[in-house]
């Protein structure tokens, strides 16, 4: 939500405005957001008595027949955009379709009763799905309001957190966009639950990341619980012991509250020295580089473990605190080094990044664990060799420093499940009722028209874009990925995509 106030000002030849917007949005905790007794999100939507949800389609599949329920309890009529969005997807023909959507089902500008207000959308899902129905909603009108309920590890923790919405466009990630903020956040942990271990692991890496840099009491903590908490969704399985489940919570409350105090002052991005951004300089090329793309989690936190072996080298960080982080990673299963990892890699990602950051590499390093500083004077033949003394320590570790479940797959993506396209799968253990609340199904590529019901255009926008998203001034890299492996959308997993920053 915000409110601007704007003065006007005359001068000699003409006039200046000045507005200043205020911008103010709340998160919640809330365990079992579609429990009956928790009405909580159904007091957002009583005054209109309806409610819009673009929904991903794997969280419609575990949750939809209770989330219908929900809905009805409440009295409140729920239609259902549902979709499937992996970086392929996260395109303006998605974008197009969520529109439809809105237009087929009215959102009110304001509510006759409270006119100051606006309709809100509600978006369910991963990162992937709150940026780009984010964004319609920032488009649609110019400010249409939303309400998100990310599901995963990333999408809590931290794409909840920013107020970015984009899709890609051409060959790059995240170009077309904007800062549009919801009125609410419901973070509700017990998503996790049915979240496959591969995708708490690709979470995980945030944590590491907000930890290293920012709150060194939540690194220690997840250096205590590392295996237990991804072991049971952060404390969230049925036989996760308390101790693990109560260290979960106050790593995930205190991990949120510092990357809300971090982004917060910076909501805009105009300052471009960013704590969080640890991990995030050479990144983008690892994510892309391999055929079948890696995992956001384990780019970064390849990016992470070298810019710790830099900040070693260069005598900002301590022996001890460098084998620390690493072996924080190794235990998490995350990968510290990928085999296309060179010299070349490095300096192409590093031209990548100094277009993105005015000149400047601004690369963010812990120094100490627990704090961080900015590196900008670093030259070509140091960032050499440091790789190349990253290269022979990854030789201890196992794997040579390459993670477990590292890359894309269905989970990920949605490209395939078992192996086969998912277009025209139907929706598992959904009811015949719950279905009926479908006004329109990417994933099905097109607008469902029951009872002659059918988008406010012709509904053919597609889902699925052929080109590739590279990362800021980078070419996209990836062929589009149509192997995910074993799918997870199973009526008892959750393999919805993360987002990533």
């Amino acid at each position: 939500m915000s409110d601007l106030t704007a003065t006007v000002e005359e001068t000699k030849n003409g006039f200046h405005v000045a507005g200043y917007e205020k911008i103010e949005y709340d998160f919640t905790f809330l365990d079992g957001v579609f429990d009956k007794q928790n009405s909580n999100l159904a007091e957002c939507y009583q005054r209109w008595g309806r409610c819009l949800a673009v929904m991903d389609m794997n969280i419609f599949n575990v949750y939809g027949d209770q989330m219908q329920a929900y809905f009805d309890h409440h009295k409140l009529d729920l239609k259902i955009h549902k979709t499937m969005i992996g970086e392929k997807a996260k395109s303006m023909d998605t974008l197009l379709s969520i529109v439809d959507s809105m237009t087929e089902f009215g959102i009110y500008r304001k509510a006759r009763t409270y006119p100051s207000s606006l309709e809100p959308v509600l978006v369910v899902g991963g990162g992937l799905v709150t940026d780009v129905a984010g964004f319609a909603c920032a488009a649609y009108r110019r400010n249409t309001n939303y309400i998100r309920i990310p599901t995963t590890v990333i999408g809590l923790i931290d794409a909840s957190v920013s107020i970015k919405v984009a899709v890609n466009y051409g060959n790059y990630k995240n170009r077309l966009g904007a800062y549009h903020a919801p009125m609410h956040t419901f973070l509700d942990f017990t998503f996790l639950r049915t979240l496959p271990e591969a995708q708490i692991r690709n979470g995980f890496a945030e944590l590491i990341k907000i930890s290293t840099c920012a709150h060194l009491d939540t690194f220690n903590l997840l250096d205590k619980y590392c295996e237990q908490l991804i072991k049971t969704g952060f404390g969230r399985t049925d036989d996760a012991p308390e101790e693990v489940r109560e260290a979960a919570e106050k790593i995930c409350r205190a991990g949120i509250h510092e990357m809300l105090k971090l982004e917060t002052p910076n909501l805009h991005e105009i300052g471009l020295d960013r704590v969080i951004a640890y991990g995030h300089t050479w990144s983008p090329l690892h994510e892309l580089t391999p055929d079948v793309p890696l995992r956001h989690g384990h780019a970064i936190s390849i990016d992470m473990a070298y810019s710790a072996t830099l900040a070693n080298m260069r005598g900002l960080l301590s022996d001890e605190e460098h084998k620390r982080i690493l072996n924080l990673f190794s235990r998490a299963g995350l990968s510290m080094d990928h085999h296309q990892f060179d010299e070349d890699m490095l300096d192409k990602a590093t031209a990548a990044i100094l277009k993105t950051r005015d000149g400047k590499l601004r690369a963010a390093v812990p120094s100490p664990l627990g704090s961080c500083v900015f590196i900008n004077d670093v030259s070509a033949e140091d960032m050499n060799a440091a790789l190349r003394k990253h290269k022979e320590i990854m030789k201890q570790y196992s794997r040579n420093g390459e993670g477990l479940e590292a890359f894309v797959d269905s989970s990920d993506t949605g490209y395939t499940m078992n192996n086969k396209p998912v277009e025209g799968k139907q929706s598992n253990g959904v009811n015949g009722a719950m279905k009926k609340s479908v006004i329109n199904d990417d994933t099905n590529g097109g607008p469902v028209t029951n009872g002659g019901h059918a988008n406010g255009t012709t509904g053919k926008h597609s889902n699925a874009t052929s080109h590739a998203s590279g990362p800021e001034g980078v070419d996209g890299l990836q062929n589009p990925v149509t192997n995910g492996a074993n799918g997870h959308v199973n009526g008892q997993t959750n393999g919805h995509a993360n987002g990533s920053s």
